[in-house]
């Protein structure tokens, strides 16, 4: 197996593992993968419906019905943008901060024995390493984030 086949080897068997304990975490919060990553993405930002819908891979609709469920839990809530009154965004309520907190937390103690074990130094490196294969997945795939900051 070639360098590059090792990379990418260790790169998709970590995916999935991190996968797990995020989908395990979620469950324990009832909350879907999906969601989760609502949660994450919104925790420091207001987006539109349709942004999240493209970052997510997901049509409209389906994000729609996923904030509805979000926005019955008290966790999400709509608004109009304070900039633009035309725009609606989605963002989080002081529940889902909350929420989303002692998610970030457990998440935090369930990767500790994979990273605790790191130096800083490392942990530099691996945090630069998948900053450089994320953008790069970004880019490769034209897929925006949410850029509407609070």
């Amino acid at each position: 197996m070639s360098t590059a086949d090792d990379a990418l080897d260790a790169l998709v068997r970590t995916t999935f593992e991190v996968a797990g304990v995020l989908t395990r975490i979620g469950g324990e919060h009832d909350l879907s993968l999906t969601q989760l990553r609502v949660l994450g993405i919104l925790r420091d930002r207001r987006a539109r419906i349709t942004e999240l819908a493209a970052y997510l891979g997901l049509d409209k609709s389906t994000m729609s019905g996923l904030i509805d469920r979000a926005q019955r839990r008290g966790l999400l809530t709509r608004g109009k943008n304070p900039y633009d009154g035309r725009v609606v965004e989605v963002y989080m309520t002081p529940a889902g901060l909350e929420l989303a907190k002692r998610v970030e937390d457990d998440i935090r103690r369930a990767l500790a024995p994979a990273t605790g074990r790191l130096d800083p130094e490392q942990l530099d490196q691996l945090a630069d390493l998948l900053d450089v294969v994320s953008a790069r997945l970004s880019r490769t795939h034209a897929v925006a984030g949410p850029t509407a900051a609070r």
